[in-house]
């Protein structure tokens, strides 16, 4: 298995253009490339874009390569590193990858512009995310009221980080123009961009959180990485990070999902039957940051996120379209198949061959 590395900054403007005009026209699509095996066997390679390689919510990505379970399923994955869920996203409708590891939330988005994509496998009920705030402001801002007018830290305009961050805003009684998205990427943009006072609050995650608190330069003020503080956020239980795929692969390659499924399932059942010490083993020592004790520690505050199945949880779909309509007032009347953004039929029969 290969593990595409972070595009630079000029090979990344190449291939967005590329993207762009190979068609994020109706007609493109996505092929399966077979590579030959030892003994002529044809193994299907499928790429994958993840939105942050190295961030815990997406953790089933890099952690089902290392077990080594996608060669147990008989396929070669490439996870590509992608910082924002938006450009993954956009390389998925232009046909550059077969499937993203990203949130739900891209499915139902993406429907009112016209495409389809699906969730396959669900990752985690609950986004994983907080808003934290510089503490040079964290006296001055004390509700989600306090939000307007400041510069809120995000992975990319458009990003799923951007959605939450204008739900709290709305919530908060303003517009999402009172408002200013900063895109700051995670880790170490987004540290510095707090340093620098470039942004007053962020949404982010783990292992991101744990460094801006250690350095002491954030704190939670909104608090989506549990059930209880997600539901006290965002009115309900929110499915985030996912395997989601264009519907018209799943239908062209349902073989090759299945593996994926099956892959996927085993390594939520891993993270559930495992400790923290031993998920953290698999790992590249580069997602430590230099601090191993610390990213346990963010694992541990984690991993109750994740579900035990790659299920949808039940009224899931249902709640992310109400709070992406607060913002969106177009989803209002985009007529949205919500049975047409996942399916459970894979790791439904993945949960079969455990």
């Amino acid at each position: 298995m290969k593990v595409g590395r972070k595009l630079g900054i000029l090979a990344s403007s190449i291939a967005m253009a590329g993207m762009l005009l190979a068609g994020c026209g109706a007609g493109s699509k996505q092929t399966v490339e077979d590579t030959s095996a030892k003994g002529g066997t044809s193994v299907p390679k499928v790429k994958i874009m993840v939105g942050g390689l190295e961030k815990i919510i997406y953790l089933p990505a890099m952690l089902t390569q290392r077990l080594g379970y996608f060669k147990q399923e008989g396929i070669d994955v490439e996870l590509m590193n992608e910082a924002a869920g938006q450009t993954a996203e956009e390389a998925l409708i232009a046909g550059q990858v077969d499937g993203v590891v990203g949130f739900y939330d891209h499915t139902i988005d993406i429907q009112a512009k016209g495409k389809k994509i699906e969730s396959v496998v669900q990752f985690a009920s609950v986004p994983g995310e907080q808003l934290v705030v510089s503490d040079k402001l964290k006296d001055q801002i004390k509700t989600v009221a306090d939000l307007k007018g400041k510069k809120i830290g995000v992975t990319g305009l458009g990003s799923s980080t951007n959605f939450l961050a204008n739900y709290l805003v709305t919530k908060g009684g303003h517009s999402t123009k009172e408002y200013t998205p900063v895109a700051v990427g995670a880790g170490k943009t987004l540290i510095a961009a707090m340093e620098q006072g470039r942004i007053d609050l962020a949404v982010t995650t783990e292992p991101t959180i744990s460094l801006l608190k250690a350095k002491h330069l954030a704190s939670t003020f909104v608090d989506m990485t549990t059930m209880e503080g997600t539901t006290q956020a965002l009115g309900g239980t929110y499915p985030a990070s996912s395997l989601y795929m264009r519907n018209d692969f799943v239908k062209e390659h349902p073989e090759v999902v299945q593996h994926l499924a099956n892959a996927f399932v085993k390594t939520l059942h891993y993270i559930k039957t495992h400790t923290p010490e031993e998920i953290a083993d698999q790992l590249p020592h580069e997602y430590y940051a230099g601090d191993k004790a610390m990213y346990i520690q963010a694992l541990k505050n984690s991993v109750a996120m994740f579900t035990a199945d790659g299920k949808m949880p039940q009224g899931g779909p249902e709640k992310v379209l109400e709070v992406l309509s607060t913002f969106h007032p177009e989803l209002k009347n985009a007529n949205i198949k919500l049975e047409e953004t996942y399916t459970t039929e894979f790791v439904e029969k993945a949960a079969k061959n455990q």
